[in-house]
């Protein structure tokens, strides 16, 4: 056996499936009296301790009865996510003890990770570890395989980012600005417009809840109408995007945040302007793409290293500050990434 050292190990887990918007009372802190961390003979497995996690939308689908993405997490179970984390006990061939990785983890203190291959190596720890849970992480593979791969920019475009000044939309906008495009945003507060403008160089941003007219709203930012629309938010937004693409315009399905936490769903009117205008609109999972990781990785390492990229980050302190933050992200109360500090080694 190995490093027999035994510890609490303090966890959030989810007390009930979700039957409506979610709520701090639908998870719950648990602390375990003992944890051992060792591991058999024969086994390839490892044992890590979190040091951050990342809060993001698809944690409401794993939450749910019926999950569409194929996994689900049950009542009494450990949350999951992406997280990065710290080897401490390892079998795998490829890990050892001290390794800084990021990938799947529990939302607990250690978590036992029985398939080590899906969890990636950091690179680049002289950058901030948090970055892995964003920028560098899923969000941020996200934000390069919906802009570039699916949406192949040319310079000169016209292209609009929903839920803008979230993990995966900055960097979006970003990302356009160095391709030579023209690119606007929307958020959910006068101060995260002024941070897309500001901070991230958009050219213009509006903040959606003042609109009362999102048509009206995309048609004065578009007077040419856009060429590529980021998706984020879906509902009355994707619905008015519709009205106002360009025609061949690509649209990136990345989420629709808007009807992840509602109990009733918004249908989508304006759907026959794909066929009339010749649009693209494709969906994606980034995990089918993480064979393109180290690629992704060193390019934005090496404009944050230049200072041509710039992120922004909403962190709270402490695991049991977790179900909190899972809230607050569909309540627009982050700004920025939101992730969660469990330890800083």
């Amino acid at each position: 056996m190995v490093d027999t050292e035994v510890r609490a190990n303090k966890k959030i887990v989810q007390r009930r499936y979700l039957s409506g918007p979610i709520d701090v009372s639908d998870m719950e802190v648990v602390m375990t009296d003992t944890v051992k961390l060792e591991l058999p003979p024969g086994s390839t497995a490892v044992i890590v301790k979190n040091l951050y996690i990342s809060m993001d939308p698809y944690c409401l689908d794993l939450m749910a009865r019926k999950d569409t993405s194929g996994s689900t997490t049950t009542p009494l179970s450990v949350m999951i996510g992406y997280g990065v984390s710290k080897v401490v006990v390892s079998r795998h061939k490829d890990l050892k003890v001290g390794d800084l990785v990021w990938g799947m983890i529990g939302w607990e203190e250690y978590s036992l990770i029985s398939d080590p291959d899906f969890l990636m190596k950091i690179n680049h720890p002289e950058l901030p570890l948090s970055y892995y849970t964003g920028i560098l992480g899923m969000p941020g593979m996200t934000a390069y395989i919906g802009f570039y791969e699916l949406c192949a920019p040319k310079k000169g475009e016209f292209v609009f980012v929903s839920a803008a000044s979230g993990a995966v939309g900055q960097l979006v906008g970003q990302f356009a600005k160095m391709t030579g495009c023209y690119v606007v945003g929307s958020a959910g507060s006068d101060e995260k417009v002024n941070l897309l403008m500001e901070k991230f160089g958009f050219d213009d941003a509006f903040n959606y809840k003042k609109e009362q007219d999102l048509n009206a709203a995309l048609k004065r930012c578009f007077p040419e109408g856009i060429d590529i629309y980021f998706e984020n938010v879906g509902g009355a937004m994707l619905d008015a995007v519709l009205l106002n693409m360009r025609i061949s315009g690509r649209i990136a399905a990345c989420g629709m945040i808007s009807q992840y936490n509602t109990e009733k769903l918004e249908g989508v009117h304006n759907l026959m302007n794909i066929v009339t205008k010749r649009l693209r609109m494709e969906g994606f999972v980034v995990a089918d793409h993480y064979s393109k990781y180290r690629e992704f990785e060193e390019m934005v390492v090496q404009h944050l290293k230049s200072k041509e990229i710039t992120y922004v980050e909403d962190i709270t302190e402490g695991l049991e500050s977790a179900p909190a933050a899972l809230v607050g992200l569909f309540k627009g109360q982050n700004v920025g990434k939101k992730l969660v500090v469990v330890a800083r080694e």
